[in-house]
């Protein structure tokens, strides 16, 4: 049985023109936003200087892409890049709290350094047994390989 597979999945439709939507809401912002302007601001000269960086803005919104990546995006990245802190620093995990609805029972390790402890040496021995167990296993590949050139060579 043979299935139609979807082409060019990642493409928008072109609904209005060769324009997709939300292109066509871009330029349609674009010249509202300039109506507006021009019909609120009564120096011409003023209105002009401030259609050209909006309008140019919502055009390149529209069809700039940079890296198959809509401006959009990049603008968006770029603003929180520069908003948010560049400071990056490690905070150690504070022990979590053990439950209050279940019991505590008599053997519970009394501190958060003793639990630690306990299962920093049980990563140790699963280390050490993943290491074992892989040592067997590239010993018995390097074994069987040995002996499959000696076969060759015979």
């Amino acid at each position: 049985m043979q299935f139609r597979v979807p082409q060019f999945i990642d493409m928008e439709d072109k609904i209005i023109g060769p324009l997709t939507l939300k292109q066509f809401g871009y330029v349609l912002g674009a010249g509202g936003m300039a109506f507006l302007i021009w019909t609120f601001v009564p120096i011409k000269i003023l209105a002009i200087l401030l259609i050209v960086p909006i309008v140019a803005l919502f055009l390149a919104l529209a069809f700039i892409k940079i890296n198959n990546r809509p401006f959009g995006d990049i603008l968006e990245n770029a603003f929180s890049y520069y908003t948010n802190s560049k400071i990056y620093t490690w905070k150690q995990p504070t022990p979590s709290a053990p439950d209050t609805q279940q019991p505590v029972a008599a053997s519970t390790l009394t501190t958060a350094g003793e639990k630690v402890l306990v299962d920093t040496q049980k990563e140790i021995e699963v280390k050490k047994i993943d290491q074992d167990k892989l040592h067997d296993l590239s010993l018995g590949l390097d074994v069987l390989d040995h002996n499959s050139q000696d076969n060759k060579v015979k």
